[in-house]
């Protein structure tokens, strides 16, 4: 994975909060075993919502932490958002082009939402994109279950148009590149 950057967006405390989300356990487990292997030869860039006062994301708020079962380390990267897309507004495109990544491989929380966004945006960019197909968790939604939400966008994404590539992988297929 030599000029991997790993993305890994809202894997916050607060995202604890409210229904429960698709197999978080093992994401955390998946997301763990990509970072060992992207730092080898790439960098982890944790994505950190910064919400507004008085909701569970606010800086310095609990829900604000990264989850304490992640394998974050000081030598990772950490960019803080505000909104949805991780490159709107934020450090994020500067700190890839500062590493000189060949590709972005995108996990995370919420599927439909953030890490969707993040997606879009970094082939938008120009990038590579890799979003792992078991990478990405959301809550069951009032009109679709979080599976079928999950299916759908991994879906989406391998059709999307870009002047580079965007794949749709799992995670032991990316590690099996090792």
């Amino acid at each position: 994975m030599a000029g991997d950057a790993l993305i890994v967006v809202d894997m916050q405390v607060g995202l604890l909060d409210g229904a429960p989300k698709h197999d978080l356990e093992g994401l955390v487990r998946r997301i763990n075993a990509l970072a060992t292997v992207v730092r080898r030869t790439g960098k982890v860039v944790w994505i950190r919502h910064c919400g507004k006062q008085g909701d569970g994301f606010a800086p310095h708020a609990p829900g604000w932490a990264f989850l304490p079962e992640l394998d974050y380390q000081s030598s990772d990267v950490v960019v803080d958002k505000s909104l949805n897309d991780a490159f709107a507004g934020t450090t994020l495109h500067d700190v890839l082009h500062g590493m000189a990544a060949d590709r972005v491989i995108v996990t995370g929380w919420a599927t439909d939402q953030c890490v969707d966004s993040t997606v879009r945006s970094a082939i938008s960019r120009d990038y590579h994109v890799v979003a792992v197909r078991d990478g990405h968790t959301v809550s069951d939604r009032p009109h679709l279950a979080a599976p079928e939400v999950i299916r759908h966008h991994n879906w989406v994404w391998s059709d999307l148009l870009t002047n580079r590539s965007v794949r749709v992988v799992t995670t032991a297929e990316l590690l099996k590149q090792r």
